[in-house]
């Protein structure tokens, strides 16, 4: 009986059915990190807004105020009596009633000079001059309250926390394909509820849902690549990153073009829909369905693949052979059980965390730094598209190591370069800085790759899932992180980066190398990836099996 790698071959390892499969599944990058990146602009700062004496609105609707009349009347005398007093956050401590004058309905107060008169905070009743532009202006998330756009994001990265697990636990058990299915639906539901929320309550229930969905889609679109494809074409794991870059330079120009945030919510939202018609054109993965003793299924779907390709699989083949290792529902215990596995899944924890929590860290760092919001965002997106290409360059050359920790090495010194240059050579400040964006992209999508390689067929879903987790941690605490931290020193975040990096950088280097070798497909192949595979990378052989590893 033939192994799975061998039939793999003879069908195409690569063919015209495979890349027609990775297209269409890629394009879940786009909408997915539009989804991630999302809250720079649906939380984006509104323009003008200022706190409503009580009274205003009233008088303002019997006099026939403009909203620039409103404003002059009620922030300009506060900001006259104390410069230092916007009228976002504090109003005059007065009230108005159907007796002021329209002229002057401060007259009233007449014994006490502007600057005299009491204040209060403001704790509802803002006035935006373009209230639907985000969802700070929507939901009040201003002054007191500015907090909870932070926890947006966090409930977001919560919901990735929460369908690592769920749903990569569900793809190993009932299917990649099902759960990519089920998970696109879920995200363009659960986005149409949220453009519609009445309160910020609902908004982030729902927008918690939609990260559990959202997790799931790129999930295990990505296992599922990785999986129909040879072992020499596993660089699509990294090619499929740049549909993932491709989304973050698009969403500027969605957001640019779209003035609200609910329009905007929903052009990330209802593409997920489409995705529902892949169920007729991209199959279960072979894989996963031998794992789970449907071997003729996969024989079924692996003819169809050669067909496709313009190969032909021998009539004699009637069974295709993974692995003897039992299927059981897969657990944390699993990844740990043994030494080897148990390195892989700690080491890939941390570096999941680590990228995560620095790439974030870095993106909404450009929030706090001033400039164009646009121009920025596009430009620090189009600035990951060479670590892409540059992976692909070196990586089947050199190797996953090597790459994966002089990524996060470069990026270490580059944070730590940046936090003390001079604020007066911002050219060099910017430089340094886009080259620690690139490093940890590096970083970033190479953890994706390598953490595919190192797990069996049996837990590769949920061994992505669990350690993949540790990077929605790194997004719960990275704007808490940043903004606290920044808050102190405008510069201290990058030194906690710097710090976070350079471990990883070093732990990485413990990973065995996986270049050039088959997906291993029990958690025995793991155990001897270190003690047989070659220093120059080339293919080796397990004693007891005839497939190449």
């Amino acid at each position: 009986m033939p192994s799975f790698d061998e039939v793999l071959k003879e069908a195409g390892e690569f063919g015209r059915f495979q890349k027609r499969v990775f297209f269409l599944l890629s394009q879940t990058g786009i909408t997915f990190s539009s989804l991630f990146a999302s809250v720079v602009f649906l939380g984006r700062a509104p323009d003008n807004f200022w706190c409503r004496i009580p009274g205003a609105a009233e008088l303002s609707e019997r006099c026939g105020w403009t909203l620039e009349d409103e404003r002059n009347f009620t922030v300009l005398p506060l900001h006259l009596g104390n410069e230092s007093v916007s009228g976002e956050c504090k109003r005059l401590d007065v009230t108005w009633d159907t007796s002021a004058s329209c002229t002057s309905p401060l007259a009233r107060y007449g014994n006490h000079s502007s600057g005299n008169l009491p204040l209060a905070t403001c704790h509802d009743n803002w006035v935006y001059e373009q209230p639907h532009s985000s969802i700070i202006s929507e939901y009040d998330l201003v002054c007191g309250n500015a907090w909870m756009l932070d926890l947006s994001q966090a409930i977001l990265n919560l919901g990735f926390l929460a369908g690592a697990f769920i749903l990569g636990y569900a793809a190993d058990r009932y299917g990649r394909i099902l759960i990519y299915l089920l998970s696109c639906l879920g995200v363009g539901i659960c986005g149409i509820i949220v453009a519609f929320s009445p309160n910020f309550t609902v908004f982030l229930i729902f927008r918690f849902l939609q990260g559990v969905f959202g997790k799931g889609t790129w999930m295990t679109c990505y296992v599922l690549v990785t999986e129909i494809v040879g072992s020499d074409q596993r660089i699509v794991g990294i090619v499929i990153q740049i549909f993932f870059t491709l989304g973050i330079i698009i969403l500027p120009g969605i957001a640019y073009l779209i003035p609200t945030w609910q329009g905007i919510q929903l052009a990330i939202s209802l593409p997920n829909f489409l995705f529902l018609l892949y169920y007729w054109v991209v199959p279960e993965s072979p894989r996963w369905l031998l794992t789970r003793k449907k071997g003729e299924k996969a024989l079924k779907i692996m003819r169809n693949i050669a067909k496709h390709n313009g190969k032909f699989l021998s009539p004699h083949y009637s069974e295709i052979t993974i692995s003897n290792e039992e299927v059981s529902n897969p657990s944390f215990l699993d990844l740990v059980r043994t030494p080897q596995m148990r390195r892989n899944t700690l080491i890939l924890m941390y570096a999941w965390f680590t990228s995560a929590l620095i790439y974030q860290g870095l993106v909404m760092r450009l929030g706090i730094i001033g400039g164009n919001l646009y121009l920025d965002f596009f430009i620090s997106g189009a600035v990951e598209l060479p670590a892409a290409f540059l992976i692909i360059v070196t990586i089947d050359r050199v190797g996953r190591r090597l790459p994966f920790a002089t990524s996060n090495i470069v990026a270490s010194i580059a944070c730590l370069i940046t936090a003390f240059l001079p604020e007066d050579i911002p050219w060099l400040k910017t430089t340094v800085a886009t080259l620690g964006r690139l490093s940890i992209t590096i970083a970033f999508e190479v953890v994706y790759l390598v953490n595919s390689e190192l797990y069996p067929t049996t837990l590769r879903n949920f061994g992505v899932s669990l350690c993949s987790s540790l990077c929605d941690l790194g997004g719960i605490i990275a704007p808490f992180l940043l903004f606290r931290l920044a808050a102190i020193w405008l510069e201290l975040p990058l030194i906690i980066f710097s710090i976070l990096a350079a471990i990883c950088g070093l732990l990485v280097l413990l990973l065995p190398e996986t270049r050039g070798i088959s997906l291993p497909e029990t958690v025995e192949d793991v155990e001897q990836l270190p003690s047989h595979f070659g220093k120059c990378g080339k293919k080796q052989k397990y004693r007891d099996t005839n497939s190449y590893i």
